[in-house]
C-alpha cells in the first residue's frame, strides 16, 4: 500500500474538492441542503471551491470574494457543521498526509466554527428585530 502524499498542487485541491463534495451530495443528512441551494450550479460551485482552497492552502491567490454571505440564511445548525467536518476530515485523511493536509483540516474546523457562530448571531439578531417590530 502506498502512502498518501501531501496537498501540493491544484490537481490535489481538485481531487479533494471533487471527492468531498461528491460525498456531500450523496449524504443523507446534509446532501439535500447543498443540492437544494446549489441546484444545477455544481460546476460553478466546485470551481469556486478550487480557487478558495488553492488560495488558503497553496497561497496562490485565485479566490476573491467573501465566503460567508451565501451561508448566512441556510437552515443549518452545529450538527450540520459537525457532519460536514466528519466528511471533510475523512476525505482528507483518505487522500492525503502531511502538513498541508493537516492545515486543511484545521482551516475547515475554524471556518465551520466561525460560520456556525455567525449564522446563530444573525439568526438571533433577526429574531430580536422581529420581536421589536411586532411591538
Amino acid at each position: 500500500m502506498t502512502q498518501n502524499k501531501d496537498i501540493t498542487a491544484l490537481e490535489d485541491i481538485k481531487l479533494l474538492v471533487d471527492t468531498f463534495y461528491g460525498k456531500v451530495q450523496k449524504d443523507d443528512f446534509i446532501g439535500s441542503i447543498f443540492n437544494e441551494k446549489i441546484a444545477n450550479r455544481w460546476p460553478e460551485h466546485l470551481g469556486k471551491m478550487y480557487r478558495f482552497w488553492q488560495t488558503i492552502l497553496l497561497e496562490q491567490h485565485t479566490y476573491t470574494g467573501s465566503p460567508f454571505p451565501p451561508h448566512k440564511h441556510l437552515p443549518i445548525d452545529k450538527v450540520h457543521f459537525d457532519r460536514w467536518m466528519e466528511i471533510f476530515i475523512e476525505t482528507v485523511d483518505t487522500l492525503f498526509t502531511g502538513a498541508i493536509a493537516d492545515e486543511a483540516k484545521l482551516r475547515a474546523k475554524n471556518m465551520a466554527e466561525m460560520f456556525n457562530y455567525k449564522i446563530n448571531y444573525f439568526r438571533d439578531a433577526d429574531q430580536k428585530g422581529n420581536l421589536l417590530n411586532s411591538k
